[in-house]
Protein backbone atom coordinates (compact mmCIF):
# COMPACT_ATOMS: atom_id res chain seq x y z
CA UNK A 1 0.00 0.00 0.00
CA UNK A 2 1.40 3.13 -1.25
CA UNK A 3 1.40 6.00 0.87
CA UNK A 4 -0.85 9.36 -0.28
CA UNK A 5 1.37 12.62 -0.16
CA UNK A 6 -0.57 15.56 -0.42
CA UNK A 7 0.05 19.14 -1.30
CA UNK A 8 -0.27 21.63 1.23
CA UNK A 9 -2.25 25.36 -0.06
CA UNK A 10 -0.60 27.99 0.63
CA UNK A 11 2.73 27.23 2.34
CA UNK A 12 5.99 28.34 1.05
CA UNK A 13 9.41 26.77 1.35
CA UNK A 14 11.44 27.55 4.23
CA UNK A 15 14.36 27.06 1.93
CA UNK A 16 13.23 28.45 -1.74
CA UNK A 17 10.47 30.11 -0.65
CA UNK A 18 8.30 29.01 -3.18
CA UNK A 19 4.70 29.01 -2.96
CA UNK A 20 2.16 26.11 -3.02
CA UNK A 21 5.65 23.65 -3.38
CA UNK A 22 5.18 21.65 -0.08
CA UNK A 23 3.81 18.16 0.17
CA UNK A 24 2.79 15.97 3.23
CA UNK A 25 2.79 12.47 4.52
CA UNK A 26 2.25 10.21 7.42
CA UNK A 27 4.33 7.14 7.94
CA UNK A 28 5.07 5.03 11.21
CA UNK A 29 4.03 7.84 13.56
CA UNK A 30 5.99 10.01 11.86
CA UNK A 31 5.09 13.46 9.78
CA UNK A 32 7.36 14.39 6.85
CA UNK A 33 7.17 17.46 4.75
CA UNK A 34 9.42 17.69 1.70
CA UNK A 35 9.28 20.43 -1.27
CA UNK A 36 9.21 19.42 -4.48
CA UNK A 37 11.11 22.49 -5.92
CA UNK A 38 14.23 22.17 -3.74
CA UNK A 39 15.93 19.32 -1.39
CA UNK A 40 13.96 20.75 1.83
CA UNK A 41 12.70 17.86 3.94
CA UNK A 42 11.42 17.46 7.23
CA UNK A 43 10.49 15.28 9.65
CA UNK A 44 7.63 15.88 12.54
CA UNK A 45 6.40 14.01 15.47
CA UNK A 46 3.16 13.12 15.56
CA UNK A 47 1.28 14.31 18.88
CA UNK A 48 -1.54 12.82 19.70
CA UNK A 49 -2.21 14.72 23.16
CA UNK A 50 -2.54 18.27 22.96
CA UNK A 51 -0.33 20.21 25.60
CA UNK A 52 -2.01 21.49 28.56
CA UNK A 53 -3.01 25.53 28.07
CA UNK A 54 -0.42 27.64 29.51
CA UNK A 55 -1.17 30.04 32.65
CA UNK A 56 -0.74 33.69 30.90
CA UNK A 57 -2.36 36.57 32.46
CA UNK A 58 -5.22 36.68 30.76
CA UNK A 59 -6.60 33.40 31.61
CA UNK A 60 -5.91 33.22 35.19
CA UNK A 61 -8.41 34.85 37.69
CA UNK A 62 -7.44 37.45 39.46
CA UNK A 63 -8.05 37.79 43.33
CA UNK A 64 -11.04 40.57 42.75
CA UNK A 65 -12.58 38.00 40.24
CA UNK A 66 -12.20 35.08 42.95
CA UNK A 67 -14.26 36.98 45.69
CA UNK A 68 -17.20 38.64 43.45
CA UNK A 69 -19.57 40.36 45.51
CA UNK A 70 -22.88 40.41 43.71
CA UNK A 71 -24.35 43.87 44.95
CA UNK A 72 -27.91 45.03 43.72
CA UNK A 73 -27.50 48.69 41.89
CA UNK A 74 -30.44 51.17 41.87
CA UNK A 75 -30.63 53.15 38.68
CA UNK A 76 -31.56 56.84 38.89
CA UNK A 77 -33.35 59.41 36.77
CA UNK A 78 -31.24 62.56 36.93
CA UNK A 79 -34.19 64.60 35.89
CA UNK A 80 -36.24 63.25 38.71
CA UNK A 81 -36.24 65.03 42.24
CA UNK A 82 -36.50 63.35 44.95
CA UNK A 83 -39.45 65.12 46.42
CA UNK A 84 -41.89 63.61 44.01
CA UNK A 85 -41.46 60.35 45.91
CA UNK A 86 -40.29 58.19 42.84
CA UNK A 87 -38.92 55.84 45.45
CA UNK A 88 -39.34 52.63 43.86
Amino acid sequence: MSTVKRFIAGVTCPRCAEMDRIRSWEQNGIRYRECVSCDFFEQLPIEDEDAPELQTRVNKLREEQKQQDIQTVRILDPGSSPKQGNNT
